[in-house]
């Protein structure tokens, strides 16, 4: 969510210029486009800017599909230049909000360890792990910060490892461990003058420079694309040459959840589904000069609407609404079988 390209190498305020301007070519995506926009700014130093962006998205008469991450990126950002108690309000509704997305609660519990409220970013980490990973065979992705933020925490309050921790033990693949990585006494070997001392503190950053920049390389989720029915009817009444590609709904339904099955039991992981729109996929086919008709732009289309934020992660968060739009939950549609 937050470009954390050095400052050295982007001019930040012209970044968050185009993606102003960008937001306004697409509005479907302004949400996220403008999210980034204000990362920009926050990273250029210019954190009441950032502020103007976040109220402008939460005062949007269209409503958000993230209100609670918008919250939570504006509380952090204001608590950084002088609004601790705007900041705290606005972290305290978060809480009680109890979102099901793991963003908020890791952008709030980091707030509160960056100004030292260890006890209060444990107790805000907890509760975002207790609320979307009770009874959770396989944790999402996109909840592994959760739990390595509260490992890392825990760590530095020395409380002592339970079933979470060991959890985010067995998710994280650095070669260094995270009781390693998240030792205390980590900053006292840096000024240490022993070489041993020195060469395992070179270890650990460098593990950690490798997390980090694994991390980078998945900006937006593998996604496969959905197609509505109403959609797909128009989209194959419009291109005869992607029946063969799409037979029926049905079959086209059943495919996206097999291909996803299939990617996370590979060991892929980031997973997503990006929804598609003829009128969205007919402008795209003629910003690439290409044939709306040809079935090699499918995947193009599916990768450039999650890099706009437009994927949902899968499988969904337990007790939510299947991808498909049935209205099921997912444990009672398509994820039957999970």
């Amino acid at each position: 969510m937050r470009p954390d390209t050095p400052a050295e190498n982007v001019d930040h305020p012209a970044e968050a210029a185009r993606l102003e301007r960008t937001a306004g070519l697409y509005p479907e995506d302004a949400e996220a486009l403008l999210l980034q926009a204000a990362a920009h700014l926050e990273l250029s130093g210019d954190r009441p800017a950032a502020t103007k962006l976040y109220d402008r998205l939460l005062s949007s008469p269209d409503g958000l599909e993230n209100a609670y991450l918008v919250r939570a990126l504006k509380a952090s950002n204001l608590w950084e230049h002088g609004h601790e108690a705007e900041a705290r309000a606005i972290i305290d509704g978060v809480r009680v909000a109890s979102p099901r997305d793991p963003a908020p609660w890791v952008i709030v519990a980091e707030a509160l360890e960056s100004h030292d409220e260890l006890e209060a970013a444990q107790e805000t980490f907890t509760e975002g792990a207790r609320l979307l990973l009770t009874d959770v065979a396989e944790p999402p992705y996109s909840t592994h910060p959760l739990l390595f933020g509260r490992h890392r925490v825990r760590r530095m309050l020395g409380a002592t490892h339970d079933d979470w921790d060991l959890l985010a033990d067995t998710l994280h693949s650095s070669p260094v461990s995270l009781d390693e990585l998240h030792d205390p006494k980590r900053v006292w070997s840096l000024g240490s003058n022993n070489p041993a001392e020195l060469e395992a503190e070179i270890s650990r950053l460098r593990a950690e420079l490798g997390t980090y920049r694994e991390a980078l390389s998945r900006p937006f989720p593998v996604a496969v694309l959905h197609w509505p029915a109403d959609e797909l009817a128009e989209l194959v009444a419009s291109y005869p040459a992607l029946a063969a590609e799409y037979p029926s709904h049905e079959e086209h339904l059943a495919t996206i959840e097999g291909a996803l099955r299939e990617l996370a039991a590979s060991g892929t992981a980031n997973l997503g589904i990006v929804t598609g729109t003829v009128p969205s996929y007919e402008a795209f086919a003629a910003s690439e000069g290409a044939s709306p008709g040809d079935v090699e732009l499918l995947p193009q289309y599916a990768t450039t609407l999650a890099a706009r934020g437009r994927a949902v992660e899968w499988p969904p968060q337990r007790g939510t609404s299947c991808w498909c739009g049935s209205g099921r939950a997912y444990e009672g549609c398509h994820g039957t079988a999970v």
